[in-house]
């Protein structure tokens, strides 16, 4: 079974960090959530979640994937930590995958990892990612990096993600027994 670890910063978007987790766990990944605290950590609007684990009390190269919701100020709180950076970095190097969603993909260009990359984010950050090939996608895979735009693509992003860590077929189950069939509006 492929193993995620899902990082949540004070600040983090909750509905991104909940769908994200749960769809995985539906799609029979391991998911694994650090906090950046030792405690409960408070979301941007209001809620607590608690990690299984604290961050530094693990390492990111037992997981197949490293994932940051957005949402602010969490993203913030991301970018500022050079544990996580330098994780960023090095699982870039090594190929790795890694995966962002919303402002987090800020991160990876804190990191200086997002230069030529094809990505996407919430679009009040595009301005970011002058030296990147942004795209309006709802997901975006370039290279080892997959990123999504917001709230509104985490269902989305997280069956691509399911996709990539697991199967297509494993997805389209989770997509089925969720009841997600979206339509344009």
């Amino acid at each position: 079974m492929k193993k995620a670890l899902v990082l949540l910063a004070s600040g983090f978007e909750e509905i991104e960090a909940v769908t994200i987790i749960d769809i995985l766990r539906r799609g029979e990944v391991e998911v694994t959530t650090a906090g950046l605290e030792k405690d409960l950590i408070l979301g941007s609007h209001d809620i607590y979640l608690k990690a299984d684990v604290y961050y530094k009390d693990i390492r990111e190269e037992d997981f197949d994937i490293l994932i940051l919701p957005g949402g602010l100020p969490g993203s913030t709180n991301l970018k500022k930590d050079p544990l996580v950076l330098s994780w960023i970095k090095k699982r870039f190097k090594a190929g790795n995958a890694l995966a962002a969603i919303c402002a987090a993909p800020t991160v990876f260009h804190e990191a200086g990892i997002a230069r030529g990359l094809k990505i996407t984010s919430y679009p009040s950050e595009a301005s970011v990612f002058s030296e990147s090939i942004y795209k309006t996608d709802s997901v975006v895979k370039d290279k080892n990096v997959m990123t999504s735009r917001g709230v509104g693509t985490a269902i989305e992003f997280a069956l691509k993600l399911v996709a990539e860590l697991n199967s297509s077929e494993a997805a389209a189950a989770v997509r089925e027994k969720i009841l997600y069939h979206p339509v344009d509006s």
